[in-house]
């Protein structure tokens, strides 16, 4: 299951409105075939490891990150695959919460006489899941909003200059993160600014998050769609309805990047699952510009809070993560 997960973790920002699944088929300690799934979506993780596997598949055993599918959409569902491969176990990580599956798929298994056990590391596959599990259950994709700022807290001097606070590890790192996630988002302020690419780059050709701009104004003249830049949509409304707009689209992770006002709206209507911070050892003071805008909090228990994920140096700047304190 650990190799499936990882083969899962690929997938990231590629498969939407599907999620990233991994599978490994094995028989006798043997891997017979691998897969996740691929760009757009399909092929299925199941069906490229079956396909590798071929008639090899007959009394093996496949590990899946997620609940095999049980409906008939442009491809036959993936517990049927299983089940016409002949394979004599079906070990899962998660149950898909998907109305059309949501249990289907491993009664498919065992009604075909296959032995299925569920919950193998469903904490990580969870994890993993975030994204495609917030959108199915709560209709909207899963957001991380990245502040990249002074140690005090600012993200511009007074005169708009930014370039650079942190470094170029850290910025590198940014990409590495566009790359896991759907779509990237930005204020149109910001847009009109600073006229920002919103793209990957330093990691070859690879498929491009959706550019998301959030405003009700006419925008400027950005990159059109092509290899390297992702389709550009522009969205307007209050904060629930962009996000609940971006899940019907079918997107299940957005990295927001800023500005200040947008990064406020966001926090003010709980929506932000993840902060992710970059924070550098250069201080600019009061002057500055904030990376949040006003929230208006009528009290200290009522500001939004996060808990502590991870933190490490990259580069000469902090990198941390922080996930949306839990109330349970």
């Amino acid at each position: 299951m650990g190799h499936a997960l990882a083969l899962s973790r690929r997938g990231l920002g590629n498969t939407w409105p599907n999620p990233a699944v991994g599978c490994v088929v094995v028989r006798d300690g043997i891997v017979l075939g691998r897969g996740w799934t691929q760009p757009g979506g399909r092929p299925h993780a199941e069906v490229m490891a079956l396909r590798q596997a071929g008639a090899a598949a007959q009394g093996a055993t496949a590990y899946v990150t997620l609940e095999p599918c049980a409906h008939h959409g442009k491809t036959g569902p993936c517990a049927e695959a299983l089940a016409h491969a002949g394979v004599a176990r079906v070990v899962s990580a998660l149950t898909d919460p998907d109305p059309r599956v949501a249990g289907r798929g491993h009664a498919i298994l065992r009604a075909a006489g296959i032995a299925v056990t569920e919950g193998v590391r469903e904490a990580e596959a969870r994890e993993l899941q975030r994204g495609f599990l917030t959108r199915v259950t709560l209709g909207r994709p899963m957001l991380v909003l990245k502040l990249a700022t002074s140690f005090d807290g600012q993200i511009a001097l007074a005169s708009g200059e930014s370039r650079w606070i942190t470094g170029p590890a850290a910025r590198r790192h940014v990409h590495l993160l566009r790359l896991t996630h759907d779509a990237v988002m930005v204020g149109g302020g910001t847009a009109r600014a600073d006229r920002p690419a919103l793209n990957v780059r330093g990691f070859g050709p690879v498929r491009q998050p959706v550019r998301v701009v959030v405003s009700a104004q006419d925008l400027p003249d950005l990159p059109p769609e092509d290899a390297t830049h992702g389709p550009l949509w522009q969205v307007q409304g209050d904060p629930a309805q962009i996000m609940a707009e971006l899940g019907a689209r079918g997107v299940t992770r957005v990295f927001c990047e800023g500005g200040g006002q947008l990064a406020a709206s966001l926090l003010a209507a709980g929506l932000v699952d993840e902060l992710i911070g970059y924070t550098a050892g250069v201080v600019i003071g009061g002057d500055g510009r904030a990376a949040v805008g006003a929230i208006a909090l009528p009290s200290l228990a009522a500001a939004p809070r996060f808990d502590l994920v991870e933190s490490r140096r990259i580069g000469p700047d902090l990198f941390h993560r922080w996930r949306r304190h839990s109330q349970e």
